[in-house]
């Protein structure tokens, strides 16, 4: 009975490695249906975001992929070598994995401590898994023990106070260094997915009215211009708007990039060198880096806001302490219920093997003394109760000590094979 995890981060490996890892919805349930063919009795969670690529896998008894096979996996469905994928990957089980699990969703392990984002990427990529029936026992209370340890440290320390999201840096880090003022300048936003529609917040709330939406489907750019008192612009007026705008955050989903070089070229030419800031959050991104050496144009990726996430984790870091004591607590809360799982089975067969000896024998002793009075027949009642329990003792105990302190799977196979129990 384990649970293991295998991925990579921004902390691990580069964004040109994670963009090529990364998984689209669609390509999600590829995955996860892949996963289940292969390793039918495994469960199964895969998480994808900017940020990161992480594949949580779990089985009660065997039959869940080893991290190889996992790294292998990732490999064999986006076509890459395995052994660039085990270069960057992190491979955790047992209590590390579900630790790391309480430390993502908890937003403890964002490039933006405290950003909100990360905890409804965690319940969305469980959901999914769970409609794709690939979850199981084993995820499900790992999953539903890391909501409430993300609730706990939001309610509990006040590390998500004052939070700053990955747009909110972008623009105080970045934008201000290049614009002194927003509410003059004309912004494109590419995209209208859930990170378009939370940079547009920050970016009005910094006075920004101007604002042009563009996305492959139209009616999705209309309900977020509506929104945000913006205006819907037509796929096919792209270059015209980059032309014109002095702002551009592309979140698209794009599997290549939507601008390449060449194809800036002209809007370059168009702009008369007025500065261009684009802030690209895609992964993978949208614009191709070269576009960052044209004159007078500021490209930042996701990666570029590392530095500026830094400063902000060190503001944040006197929470930590706190956050990270209720991430160890759940944790080890978590790991001693499921070693109670995995244990209770063999403490219930002993206690009713005890039992059943006990009665037993205790049944041909009365039926061979049937003058005893009741007084006599409780005290010999007694003193079965009494031996049974003391020869149990020391099994049981040893039992609720490894449950405790790890997997007690040696112990457990032990006593199966001792007392010859049955699975």
């Amino acid at each position: 009975m384990n649970v293991q995890v295998l991925g990579c981060s921004h902390r691990t490996a580069p964004l040109s490695f994670r963009e090529r890892l990364s998984f689209r919805p669609e390509q999600v349930t590829a995955a996860l249906s892949s996963i289940r063919i292969r390793f039918p009795k495994a469960e199964a969670v895969l998480l994808s975001t900017c940020n990161r690529v992480e594949l949580y896998t779990a089985s009660e008894n065997g039959g869940a992929p080893t991290g190889r096979e996992a790294a292998e996996f990732l490999a064999a469905f986006h076509g890459l070598d395995p052994g660039e994928v085990i270069q960057h990957v992190y491979d955790f089980a047992g209590r590390e994995s579900v630790r790391h699990l309480f430390y993502v969703a908890s937003s403890l392990d964002s490039m933006v401590v405290g950003e909100p984002q990360i905890s409804a990427q965690v319940k969305l990529a469980y959901q999914l898994a769970t409609q794709l029936e690939a979850t199981g026992p084993l995820t499900h209370a790992a999953f539903q023990a890391a909501a409430k340890v993300a609730r706990r440290v939001a309610t509990e320390t006040a590390i998500h106070e004052r939070r700053v999201s990955i747009p909110g840096v972008a623009v105080a880090g970045f934008a201000r260094r290049i614009f002194e003022r927003f509410d003059d300048k004309r912004t494109l936003v590419i995209g209208a997915g859930e990170m378009a529609e939370e940079t547009l917040k920050y970016l009005r709330d910094q006075g920004v009215r101007d604002i042009s939406i563009i996305n492959r489907s139209p009616d999705r750019a209309r309900e977020l211009a509506s929104r945000c008192e913006g205006r819907c612009c037509l796929w096919c007026d792209l270059f015209d708007e980059l032309s014109a705008a002095d702002m551009v955050v592309s979140t698209t989903g794009a599997t290549q990039p939507i601008v390449t070089r060449r194809t800036f070229e002209r809007v370059h030419s168009q702009r008369s060198g007025r500065p261009l800031f684009i802030l690209d959050l895609a992964v993978p991104r949208d614009f191709e880096p070269e576009i960052g050496q044209c004159a007078g144009v500021y490209l930042y990726s996701i990666d570029d806001l590392k530095a500026e996430c830094d400063r902000n984790r060190v503001l944040r870091e006197r929470e930590l302490p706190a956050a990270l004591r209720i991430v160890e607590k759940e944790t080890d809360r978590f790991m001693s219920d499921l070693h109670f799982r995995v244990t209770g089975p063999v403490v219930r067969q002993l206690k009713e093997m005890g039992q059943r000896i006990s009665d037993n024998e205790l049944q041909r002793l009365l039926n061979k003394l049937p003058d005893l009075d009741t007084r006599q027949r409780d005290e010999i009642r007694s003193s079965f109760d009494r031996l049974i329990n003391k020869l149990l003792h020391p099994p049981l105990e040893s039992l609720r000590v490894e449950s405790r302190t790890g997997t007690p799977s040696s112990l457990l196979e032990s006593v199966r094979r001792l007392f010859q129990f049955k699975d």
